[in-house]
């Protein structure tokens, strides 16, 4: 137990479940009306506990965010794959659960991840989110995100825009 109200770390197998569950939260809440249901469903039953362990054992990249020891949130990070941002890092994703949004948790999260690909020497970071989920879009504004790109994504025969925003280097 931590004494601590807000605890980030590396994930543990033993998180999987809270992972898979936080996962599920987060995408209903952030894309039920955005995706079909039968996709967004598709997509959340793919995210089981098994996933998250098979993530964690090929070296996936996964920090908690646990607030009162409750499970939050979470992110994903590493090398950024979008080469042509000119970014090192990538934030994967960066999931809250519904409850914990709009609260500051999701600014201590993204900068805990920040921070930590900064000290890897993956200088800038790039992040991909769907161009309807307004709430995000609107978090990485407000976290100091620029607009670089967009992409597109296919999913059940949609073609869903995708927003690439990017921070550069601090240089420091």
């Amino acid at each position: 137990m931590t004494t601590d109200l807000i605890d980030l770390r590396a994930a543990r197998a033993a998180d999987c479940e809270a992972l898979a569950g936080i996962h599920s939260e987060a995408w209903l809440g952030a894309y039920r009306g955005v995706l079909h249901g039968v996709d967004l469903q598709k997509m959340i039953s793919r995210r089981g506990t098994g996933w998250w362990r098979g993530a964690l054992a090929r070296g996936v990249e996964i920090k908690i965010l646990s607030i009162a020891d409750t499970p939050a949130g979470y992110a994903t990070y590493g090398p950024c794959r979008l080469h042509r941002t000119g970014m090192d890092g990538e934030i994967y994703e960066l999931y809250l659960k519904p409850e914990y949004q709009g609260l500051g948790f999701g600014r201590t999260l993204f900068e805990s991840v920040q921070d930590t690909l900064e000290t890897r020497n993956l200088s800038g970071i790039a992040i991909q989110v769907l161009s309807e989920n307004k709430p995000a879009r609107a978090f990485y504004k407000a976290v100091g995100g620029r607009l670089a790109a967009k992409s597109w994504y296919r999913l059940g025969g949609r073609r869903l825009e995708l927003s690439i925003y990017v921070w550069p280097a601090t240089g420091g």
